[in-house]
Parts: C-alpha cells; structure tokens; sequence
C-alpha cells in the first residue's frame, strides 16, 4: 500500500435517517434527511472558501466523481450548487460505493449483539478482516478501491462513503487498519489527502 502522486479531496455524505438512528445502512438507498442536505451545502461553501482555485481546476478537468447511491450522489449536487457549479455535473463510479453489511443491514449494533451475538464477537475481535452474513469486510472494501484507485491520472474530488474514507486512509495514507477502521469520518467536512497523508477541511 502507496501513497498516490495526485490529491483527493473526499466528501462523506450527509447525514440520512439511518445515520441519525444508528443504523447500519451500507447499500442500501438512503436519502439525505434535512441536516444532512444542510451538512451538504456546508461543505461546498467551505470549500469554495478554503480552496477556490483547486475547485475551479477540478472542475476544469471534470474531476468531480459520486458513489451512484442516492445519499452521496444528494451530497454531491448540493454541494456542487454550493460551489457555484452546475449540480448534474459528474461521474458515477460504482467502485466508491459504501461496503455491504449484508444481512445486518438496517440493524442498530444492539440488534446486531443481540440477533448474531457470535458474528458481533467476532467483528470486535478482527474488524478490518471480519465480513458479516452476505456482507464486505474493510478488507474486501480496499481490494475493490485498489483498482480504482490505480487508474487516476489526475487530482479528483469525490463523494463516497464512511467505510470508504477509511479504506482509503490505510491504501492512501498508511494509516494502520487497526486505526483506520475506527477512525470518526465526519459529515459536514471534507478530507483532503495529499502527500502520503490526510487533513479535514471544514
């Protein structure tokens, strides 16, 4: 695992109602609720603050890309708007979407301890490696980025996933996975990794 020569400026999506109840959401199509759509302008105006000229060539370049579901492509052109750039404008790319939590999806934690007690053990025990019933690891998550990840030829900004960020904390950054895979990726704000490393924006 490399640093990239290019910067990534990465952007969780906002908040859904799965977030909000401490729902396990993975692949599943959740919208943004009302915070979330405010955390996604928010970020675009703190960008078009913090890094007006990056933004401009970017969009120059047509680097702007989305996970094709609803809650992060939502984020997108919200914050695409709040940049003064034209919402629709940017690619899909299917390998940015969050890992599945397979069978435990629209499961709180409790439910998961409670339903699959052994399968909860067994997360704590080896997170990054652990996949839940018809689910993705962290480590399946990477193994699916890492293609992606090799055919950049330029900077991009990207909207993706918490599980993503992560990945791309350990594939990018060489951030431990033991670390990576608790790491808070928060919403509202906005990574930017560069140089081998990572900082927030926002």
């Amino acid at each position: 695992m490399a640093s990239i020569p290019y910067r990534i400026v990465f952007v969780r999506h906002g908040e859904t109602d799965y977030n909000a109840e401490g729902r396990l959401q993975g692949q599943r199509d959740i919208p943004l609720n009302g915070r979330g759509r405010a955390q996604a302008s928010a970020i675009g105006r703190a960008l078009r603050k913090a890094m007006p000229a990056e933004i401009a060539a970017l969009e120059a370049a047509s680097a702007f890309s989305a996970s094709p579901l609803i809650r992060t492509r939502q984020t997108m052109e919200l914050a695409r708007a709040a940049l003064g750039l034209a919402p629709a404008r940017y690619a899909l790319e299917p390998a940015l979407k969050e890992l599945t939590f397979g069978e435990w999806e629209g499961l709180t934690w409790p439910q998961v301890a409670r339903r699959d007690p052994a399968g909860a053990r067994a997360r704590e025990a080896d997170k990054w490696n652990f996949a839940p019933p018809g689910g993705e690891s962290y480590a399946m998550l990477a193994a699916r980025l890492q293609p992606w990840l090799d055919s950049l030829k330029a900077d991009g900004f990207v909207v993706s996933h918490g599980g993503v960020a992560r990945a791309l904390m350990t594939l990018i950054a060489g951030v431990a996975p033991s670390s990576a895979e608790n790491a808070d990726i928060w919403q509202g704000r906005a990574i930017l990794f560069e140089g081998g490393g990572f900082t927030w924006i926002g």
